[in-house]
């Protein structure tokens, strides 16, 4: 199973709602199939232009290694070294902090990742796991 055009975008809409609800700054959400390929993506009015990178490095890590933002910050400091020869590997198109969000289907099985960026990292992850919600998805953060 793959993510769908549809459910992308209903995850962008709820995380960006979200986002205004909690009173975060502007957002950028990028939704990434299991490939690593964009299946959507928005910015907020307000947020700087440099945020695609930013969002796309944080689900693209999510996705290509199968680790969650949190997960993959936690390895960063224990193994610097590993962390940072993946990035090499990837190009450097990395981002591992929290906001890098797995997307699962009901079986559990990766169909893709959502990365948001704007306010704080654990606040990018808390919007963004309203979204997935929203598209009777599972994250993990």
């Amino acid at each position: 199973m793959t993510i769908s055009l549809r459910k992308a975008r209903t995850i962008i809409r709820k995380t960006l709602e979200k986002g205004r609800e909690l009173e975060l700054k502007p957002l950028s959400v990028v939704v990434l199939d299991a490939g690593g390929h964009v299946q959507a993506f928005e910015r907020e009015d307000g947020a700087s232009p440099g945020r695609f990178a930013i969002a796309h490095g944080k689900a693209y890590g999510a996705v290509m290694l199968g680790m969650a933002g949190t997960a993959q910050m936690a390895r960063a400091e224990q193994q610097a070294y590993f962390m940072g020869a993946v990035n090499g590997l990837f190009g450097g198109q990395m981002v591992p902090v929290p906001g890098g969000v797995l997307l699962r289907d009901k079986k559990g099985v990766v169909i893709g990742a959502v990365g948001v960026t704007g306010d704080t990292s654990d606040n990018d992850a808390a919007a963004a796991i309203a979204g997935i919600e929203a598209a009777g998805l599972t994250g993990e953060i």
